[in-house]
């Protein structure tokens, strides 16, 4: 489970291509907890993400900067800073290692600094810490990203705009929990990671 810069592309692309074909669902999910904007917000930034990769980085830690840097300033909402932030952590860890798990981990612990959410908050956290020990179990699947996703239907938002709604949360999928989820069938898809 090395990460290399040519894989880190590929699975990036996949990635991307999942958002695109998926940005109205994303953005219908985000319509009754969130601002509508969560698919359309994420596409804009991939694009600008591929246009980028297009001159492959010299690096690892070169290419997920170029990537955190790409969603920070592209992506609205809080999406942006949260994914921006999961990446800019796996460049400052990828420096010193190109295990997959380690940078995920890295990832994680910075998306929840940042966002201040834990695990039942009913955010992408929750996709986050249920995907990465099945990594590293070599268990993952389609299946356990889906439940990870589903579970996050019936929780109460604890953060970002769906926790105004308090108990009328409930019976939604988390956006950033399902966008998450692309990003973990992106990378089950990506020959030689897993």
């Amino acid at each position: 489970m090395t990460l290399t810069v040519n894989n880190l592309i590929i699975w990036m692309a996949k990635f991307a291509d999942k958002i695109a074909v998926n940005k109205q669902f994303l953005s219908d999910l985000d319509t009754p907890i969130g601002d509508s904007d969560h698919g359309f917000n994420m596409d804009r930034g991939m694009q600008a993400i591929m246009t980028k990769l297009k001159t492959e980085p010299a690096s690892l830690p070169e290419t997920f900067k170029v990537i955190a840097m790409t969603l920070i300033s592209t992506v609205g909402g809080a999406s942006g800073p949260l994914y921006g932030t999961a990446f800019l952590e796996m460049a400052k860890k990828s420096s010193t290692t190109t295990d997959l798990v380690d940078l995920l981990t890295a990832a994680l612990n910075g998306i929840e600094k940042r966002g201040g959410a834990e695990p039942g908050d009913k955010t992408m956290v929750d996709v986050w810490q249920a995907v990465i020990p099945e990594i590293k179990a070599h268990t993952l699947t389609e299946n356990k990203i889906a439940s990870a996703v589903e579970a996050t239907k019936d929780l109460v938002a604890k953060k970002g705009r769906a926790s105004y709604l308090g108990e009328r949360a409930k019976g939604h999928v988390d956006p950033g929990a399902q966008s998450s989820a692309y990003l973990f069938t992106a990378l089950l898809e990506t020959e030689g990671l897993l």
